[in-house]
């Protein structure tokens, strides 16, 4: 069975639902420069994969495997060094509005408000005031921010930081939002709620979301399905689909669930196995 036929299984679709493709990569060979020591490596090679329209694809693997890189690379932060990589049969080659970035650090500007930064996409393309404060009010709403919008960065806490940086790419309204290990830098109770609003989030905008993650309880946790990768230069070794509900999914229950429970060993073993 190819993945799309197993993402439709997975989700209990008919074959005609089967989603369009929205990122294809083919044979792809990336290479990681460190420009201040003048040194690169090879990051990914040889990775082929698709990513589905409206799916939350979740990147797991050991450090080094590149999952970094293929953010950035598939953000259009990096070129390709053989291989193809495209975005509905168009090939990436450059940053672009339709792609939103979650980084690990909240890159919120300390001298504007929340608001603020949250429409600060907007302002850059030109959106009137009104407008942009409106989506942006919209968005913070969303994320349960509401109440802060005219606070600044420092008066916020690091899972409030986190999600005002959900809410700005968010109100930029991109086919596809990319996330990079976004949840790492807070503390684990944080973490757990923040998992829980990000699956309400993305079901109340259904947008593609692309998540790379170090934590394999996190990755079938939230993912449709999930990739792992080999030790760098990462390769695909396996995907996964999750076939849990994802309505109303909380940490509790999960914990609870058999076949949440064996789908996570089993990624672990693949991992483990992988690093080996």
């Amino acid at each position: 069975m190819n993945d799309a036929a197993r993402f439709a299984h997975a989700a209990g679709a008919a074959p005609a639902a089967v989603p369009s493709v929205k990122i294809a990569i083919r044979d792809l060979r990336l290479e990681y420069v460190n420009e201040e020591r003048g040194t690169s490596h090879l990051a990914v090679e040889a990775l082929s994969l698709d990513i589905y329209e409206n799916e939350f694809l979740c990147v797991v693997g050991p450090s080094g495997c590149g999952k970094s890189t293929l953010i950035a690379a598939i953000a259009g932060f990096l070129r390709p060094r053989a291989g193809t990589l495209e975005m509905e049969g168009r090939p990436i080659v450059r940053p672009g509005a339709d792609r939103g970035v979650v980084f690990q650090e909240y890159a919120l500007l300390p001298w504007k408000t929340v608001l603020e930064n949250v429409g600060l996409g907007l302002k850059l393309r030109g959106v009137a005031k009104a407008e942009r404060d409106a989506v942006a009010r919209r968005f913070l709403e969303l994320t349960n921010l509401a109440d802060a919008a005219a606070k600044y960065p420092h008066e916020l806490s690091g899972g409030m930081k986190q999600r005002a940086a959900v809410a700005r790419t968010l109100a930029n309204q991109p086919e596809i939002m990319l996330m990079d290990e976004p949840f790492a830098a807070v503390d684990a109770q944080t973490r757990m709620t923040l998992q829980e609003e990000l699956l309400r989030i993305w079901g109340s905008t259904p947008t593609t979301v692309l998540f790379v993650t170090h934590s394999v309880d996190e990755a079938v946790f939230l993912g449709t399905r999930v990739v792992v990768l080999t030790p760098g230069p990462g390769r695909v070794k396996a995907t996964l689909d999750v076939p849990l509900s994802r309505e109303h999914r909380n940490w509790r229950d999960a914990n609870a669930d058999p076949a949440y429970i064996a789908l996570r060993d089993q990624v672990l073993d693949l991992v483990r196995s992988a690093r080996a």
